[in-house]
């Protein structure tokens, strides 16, 4: 008899779980089930997350402190789920990314996941690629600090790192008028391509392949002999590699497939509007802007 395939959890693409909400995540894994409510047309459904029904659970976060701290991810081997993390490390740049921990804390971060759960059970994401004015009329970007997070990365064992250029969702733009002088540009595809060879040139030193989420476009414009691919954020075929058993390996087409998203097929829990992140990133496109502000 074939039997059904297990489930990928998806902790979260609507808010970080790892960093604030790991005591909730627990509570539903021990009842055994979560209850998921669709952004779009708020239906409840029923997600199993028992070991039996689940395989891996992909967790999304840019601050792992409390999830290492509280040992969780320990907890949750001995309960028999493997374990995969998209790990979002950008640039100190507190203009941007107002409240998350300094880079040190970060690379801490980084080295115990790889050091605890294996190098290739980790993405890196430089995510998103942003380019602003600050009212003086200089354009700025978040690329400062890439190189160092890539020699971090690559001490780790890191083999991938996954970017994206900031998408200009009209929430975004709303929520910039907290933020009198702040302008978000986005930049022409000729910049763009440029700044990929680039990044692709100084991640081929530290033997790490650079991949993109969702920019078709930006892909097909690179030069011939270009080695960037498009992102697999959700990953099942390497799933199955690291750890084996049986998921399905087909596309999810609830993600921008038309945009170049190469995720496979998993269950998304967390909640855009009940669960807000307060890391409080200027262009993120998960927060509401009811839930933009002070923790």
């Amino acid at each position: 008899m074939k039997l059904d395939p297990q489930i990928i959890l998806s902790a979260s693409r609507r808010t970080d779980i790892p960093a604030f909400y790991m005591p909730w995540f627990m509570e539903q894994i021990t009842t055994g089930f979560f209850e998921v409510i669709n952004p779009f047309n708020q239906r409840v459904s029923v997600v199993p997350a028992t070991p039996h029904e689940v395989h891996t659970i992909v967790f999304w976060s840019k601050n792992f402190g409390p999830f290492i701290d509280n040992r969780f991810g320990d907890h949750l081997l001995d309960l028999g789920y493997y374990l995969f993390f998209n790990f979002t490390i950008n640039s100190d740049n507190t203009v941007l990314e107002p409240h998350v921990p300094p880079l040190k804390e970060r690379f801490d971060q980084l080295k115990y996941l790889s050091d605890h759960f294996g190098p290739r059970s980790i993405f890196w994401r430089f995510d998103p690629i942003c380019y602003y004015e600050n009212g003086q009329g200089a354009v700025h970007d978040n690329l400062s600090d890439f190189t160092a997070i890539g020699e971090q990365a690559a001490a780790a064992g890191i083999e991938r790192c996954i970017t994206s250029f900031m998408d200009h969702y009209p929430k975004i733009l709303k929520r910039l008028s907290s933020r009198p002088g702040i302008v978000l540009i986005d930049p022409g595809m000729a910049e763009k391509v440029n700044t990929l060879i680039d990044l692709e040139t100084r991640l081929a030193a530290l033997n790490i392949r650079l991949s993109t989420c969702c920019e078709k476009e930006v892909l097909a414009a690179l030069p011939p002999g270009s080695s960037v691919m498009p992102s697999s954020c959700i990953p099942n075929d390497l799933l199955l590699e690291l750890y084996g058993g049986n998921i399905a390996r087909r596309k999810d087409t609830g993600q921008r497939v038309k945009a170049g998203c190469g995720c496979q097929v998993s269950v998304d829990i967390g909640s855009y509007r009940h669960q807000p992140c307060y890391h409080n990133c200027l262009f993120c496109y998960a927060n509401p802007i009811s839930g933009y502000g002070e923790r």
